[in-house]
Protein backbone atom coordinates (compact mmCIF):
# COMPACT_ATOMS: atom_id res chain seq x y z
CA UNK A 1 0.00 0.00 0.00
CA UNK A 2 1.35 3.53 -0.67
CA UNK A 3 -0.22 6.72 0.79
CA UNK A 4 -0.19 8.96 -2.72
CA UNK A 5 0.50 12.69 -2.72
CA UNK A 6 -0.60 14.07 -5.36
CA UNK A 7 -4.92 13.71 -4.27
CA UNK A 8 -7.71 15.73 -5.11
CA UNK A 9 -9.91 18.06 -2.70
CA UNK A 10 -13.06 15.85 -3.19
CA UNK A 11 -13.49 12.21 -4.55
CA UNK A 12 -12.64 11.51 -8.33
CA UNK A 13 -15.47 8.82 -7.57
CA UNK A 14 -18.55 10.60 -6.37
CA UNK A 15 -17.10 14.12 -5.84
CA UNK A 16 -17.84 14.57 -1.71
CA UNK A 17 -15.29 15.15 0.94
CA UNK A 18 -12.98 11.77 2.26
CA UNK A 19 -10.99 10.93 5.55
CA UNK A 20 -8.29 9.59 3.81
CA UNK A 21 -6.81 7.86 0.78
CA UNK A 22 -4.49 4.55 -0.14
CA UNK A 23 -3.30 3.21 -3.11
CA UNK A 24 -2.35 -0.50 -3.74
CA UNK A 25 -0.39 -2.12 -6.53
CA UNK A 26 -0.70 -5.94 -5.69
CA UNK A 27 -3.73 -8.14 -4.14
CA UNK A 28 -6.92 -6.36 -2.28
CA UNK A 29 -9.65 -7.38 0.08
CA UNK A 30 -12.90 -5.71 0.40
CA UNK A 31 -15.79 -5.72 3.00
CA UNK A 32 -19.07 -5.20 1.76
CA UNK A 33 -20.01 -4.07 5.65
CA UNK A 34 -20.00 -0.67 7.09
CA UNK A 35 -16.97 -0.17 9.88
CA UNK A 36 -17.13 1.70 12.90
CA UNK A 37 -15.09 4.59 10.76
CA UNK A 38 -15.99 4.55 7.54
CA UNK A 39 -19.13 3.86 5.77
CA UNK A 40 -18.24 3.97 1.93
CA UNK A 41 -14.94 3.33 -0.06
CA UNK A 42 -14.28 4.74 -3.66
CA UNK A 43 -12.24 2.81 -5.60
CA UNK A 44 -10.29 4.85 -8.77
CA UNK A 45 -7.87 2.98 -11.33
CA UNK A 46 -4.88 4.74 -11.92
CA UNK A 47 -1.44 5.13 -13.70
CA UNK A 48 1.89 6.19 -11.93
CA UNK A 49 5.43 6.36 -13.25
CA UNK A 50 7.51 3.55 -11.65
CA UNK A 51 10.84 3.29 -12.09
CA UNK A 52 10.53 4.64 -15.73
CA UNK A 53 7.90 2.80 -16.91
CA UNK A 54 3.71 3.47 -16.34
CA UNK A 55 1.53 0.90 -13.92
CA UNK A 56 -0.97 0.37 -12.77
CA UNK A 57 -2.62 1.29 -9.23
CA UNK A 58 -6.35 1.66 -7.34
CA UNK A 59 -6.63 4.66 -5.11
CA UNK A 60 -8.69 3.61 -2.15
CA UNK A 61 -11.10 7.04 -0.69
CA UNK A 62 -11.91 6.37 2.42
CA UNK A 63 -15.50 7.99 3.46
CA UNK A 64 -16.68 8.44 7.00
CA UNK A 65 -20.38 7.81 7.82
CA UNK A 66 -20.92 11.89 7.74
CA UNK A 67 -19.16 11.86 4.57
CA UNK A 68 -21.26 9.32 3.09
Amino acid sequence: MELPDDVPDTCPVCDAAYDSVSRHAGGLMVSLQETERYARVCFEPVTVDADGRREARVDFYHHTHDQA
